[in-house]
């Protein structure tokens, strides 16, 4: 028998066998999957998040990748509609077979994605969501969002701590919303805030998300005269209702809260100097207080890139934030070597993360252990220009006091 040919034969069938099979695994690229804002009523935020996505990839990508694999974004415009979530997910995950998976931006497009993400057990980041999970007790749900353990109230606390320092303390109270899921949930943690401050409520009402003209609310706000007001609103009638406000010239003694669209730069230099006097939530300005590592060098990148992008010119509000959010997904991975979801999941659970938009420790239903949504007040805003949103002194952090950057002023229109 041949044996030197038999051999021979054996080693080349196993070379032909090798050249057909598909590339090993270790070397396909890590995919990591979302639904993302890119057109409709959202992506004024949906852009600059994707943006800091693919930023991520990037500087992720020159370094060699996670576990020796380069990464790769699997990403579907949702149109800022909740009703194509599920469709995008259930795709991104038995079609598309991605690693991992991370949301869309808002709470009313990451709670449609989790029956889909529960339902195959993965991890899952929810960008910007309000208390998503105290529906659902996921507990592999992590949310991106420094609201603490008390979500609901997170994005007003501020406020009050602001209004109740004053002298006279406040004795009344209006509270405006709009018919949407974070203005419930906003409106609902002010009620509870209220009622522990001692405040009596004397409007308390919502009205459409797709309000065009304000007025009518804002004078039933008026006639019921309370001392302050809170608004729970969403980027078009938040720039709805601050006009409103402004062109009737009513003044209570302090006015904003949980206003998502102040925000973004767009928004700032479209409403200008009608601005001045509210009170907004933010959760990043340039101020020496939040200048953490390597959020300078981010928002460059962002900035370099954000006009072909047709993106928020400075990225302040979902840049950070975005960034980071991969960042946990990326050291938690390191760490564990590993994309098995239970131990991903522990790991988020149990450790600190250090990142461009500070450092970030989960807690009970994934959300931050501790609350930092900031209080701002625009002050000292004078035409449209967009130098001016570079400049910490026009936007003041009055809350937290460790992150305080300036005064109030008080009472508003003063």
């Amino acid at each position: 028998m041949n044996f030197s040919g038999t051999i021979k034969s054996a080693f080349a069938a196993v070379a032909l066998i090798a050249l057909a099979m598909p590339p090993a695994r270790a070397a396909d690229p890590i995919k990591i999957g979302f639904s993302m804002e890119e057109t409709g009523g959202l992506a004024a935020n949906g852009k600059p998040a994707l943006l800091a996505f693919q930023i991520w990839a990037e500087d992720i990508n020159a370094k060699g990748g996670l576990l020796g694999r380069k990464v790769e974004l699997v990403h579907y415009d949702d149109q800022s509609s909740p009703a194509n979530v599920p469709g995008i997910y259930t795709k991104l995950l038995d079609i598309d077979k991605v690693d991992l998976v991370v949301s869309s931006y808002a709470t009313g497009l990451i709670a449609p994605a989790m029956p889909i993400v529960m339902q195959h057990n993965k991890v899952f980041l929810g960008l910007l969501g309000l208390g998503v999970n105290s529906q659902f007790q996921y507990p592999k749900y992590f949310s991106m969002l420094p609201a603490g353990p008390n979500p609901k109230t997170a994005f007003t606390t501020g406020f009050f701590n602001i209004a109740m320092a004053q002298n006279p303390k406040p004795k009344t109270i209006a509270i405006v919303s709009a018919d949407i899921e974070f203005a419930h949930n906003a409106a609902d943690g002010a009620r509870e805030t209220a009622k522990a401050e001692g405040l009596k409520i004397v409007y308390d009402k919502s009205y459409p998300g797709n309000i065009t003209d304000c007025s009518p609310v804002v004078r039933a706000v008026q006639a019921a005269n309370p001392d302050i007001v809170l608004i729970a609103s969403y980027i078009t009638d938040s720039t709805c209702m601050t006009r409103a406000i402004k062109e009737i010239g009513y003044k209570p003694k302090i006015v904003g809260g949980a206003m998502v669209g102040p925000q973004a730069t767009p928004i700032k230099q479209q409403l200008g100097p009608s601005l001045n006097g509210f009170i907004a939530f933010d959760l990043w300005l340039p101020a020496k207080t939040m200048l953490y590592p390597g959020v300078e060098d981010v928002l460059k990148k962002y900035q370099a890139r954000a006009k072909d992008a047709g993106s928020d010119p400075l990225g302040y509000y979902m840049v950070p934030v975005s960034y980071a959010e991969m960042q946990v997904l990326q050291q938690a991975i390191e760490a564990t070597k590993s994309l098995d979801q239970d131990k991903l999941a522990e790991y988020m659970h149990a450790n600190t993360f250090h990142t461009v938009f500070g450092d970030i420790k989960f807690g009970k239903d994934g959300e931050w252990e501790q609350s930092r949504i900031l209080m701002v007040q625009f002050q000292g805003i004078t035409g449209n220009d967009l130098e001016q949103f570079k400049d910490p002194e026009k936007t003041i952090i009055l809350d937290p006091p460790a992150l305080k950057s300036g005064n109030l002023v008080y009472p508003f229109g003063g």
